[in-house]
């Protein structure tokens, strides 16, 4: 729950049911920018052991975390080799999206099932760039390691823009997404999503309104920068906004 993405356990576990058949967690999360402490995934581990549940892990921006955030894989945890699928995506880590190539790792009695309906949906993926991301995951550790340098650099870059702006952000400890209260921005009438067409033609900066993760009871005013661009693109686009603060 914003602005700290804290997780609301008690409600959580109130959700689980004995028709509760398997979790999805995202860390670090997108858009939130949130990477779950090895205490929250431990809370988490705990009510799946409980209700006896898989967990599908979307680990995707496994190595992008900055600072003293470290990202623990949710099966790494006492009991939840054998409950556990764990997504990676070559595209996020190292940075051709348009490949979109990725990789599951899970216990034998849970990866049968995901290769049999995986062959059924998905005939497009070229083996060249299947040995490609091999080669790429065969980099030594320093590599992935890395990887979280130059993009914090742009987080505090864009960061620091913002704040100029008189526009709070809130914590980032992984992903390229920053989020920010833009609820002063808005006019009569407008919410986050009028918002974002709004500054798309007035000043050519594109965002994304938070309300598009939401089904119900979404945050008003929060939007998603992404700062996975060059610092020049990152300074257009504050200059753009400077023209509305």
């Amino acid at each position: 729950m914003p602005p700290a993405w804290s997780l609301p356990l008690e409600e959580l576990a109130a959700a689980f049911s004995p028709k509760t058949k398997m979790l999805l967690l995202n860390s670090p999360l997108n858009p939130a920018g949130k990477v779950f402490t090895r205490t929250e995934l431990a809370q988490l581990a705990a009510l799946a052991i409980a209700h006896d549940v898989f967990v599908v892990c979307d680990e995707v921006y496994e190595h992008l975390v900055f600072g003293e955030a470290r990202h623990v894989p949710m099966m790494t945890l006492p009991g939840m080799r054998e409950r556990t699928a764990r997504i990676g995506s070559a595209g996020k880590t190292f940075s051709i999206t348009g490949w979109k190539v990725g990789y599951i790792t899970a216990p034998p009695s849970m990866l049968h099932p995901i290769a049999k309906a995986h062959q059924l949906v998905t005939f497009t993926t070229p083996p060249s760039l299947q040995h490609a991301v091999a080669i790429g995951l065969a980099q030594d550790d320093a590599f992935f390691t890395s990887l979280g340098a130059n993009l914090a650099r742009s987080r505090d870059r864009l960061a620091a823009g913002l704040t100029a702006l008189g526009i709070p952000i809130l914590p980032c400890d992984g992903t390229y997404f920053l989020v920010a209260d833009m609820s002063r921005w808005l006019r009569d009438g407008e919410d986050d999503a009028a918002l974002c067409r709004r500054l798309v033609t007035e000043v050519g900066v594109v965002l994304i309104p938070l309300s598009a993760f939401y089904e119900k009871d979404a945050p008003r005013g929060l939007v998603r920068f992404c700062f996975c661009k060059l610092d020049a693109t990152i300074d257009s686009a504050l200059d753009g906004l400077r023209q509305l603060a």
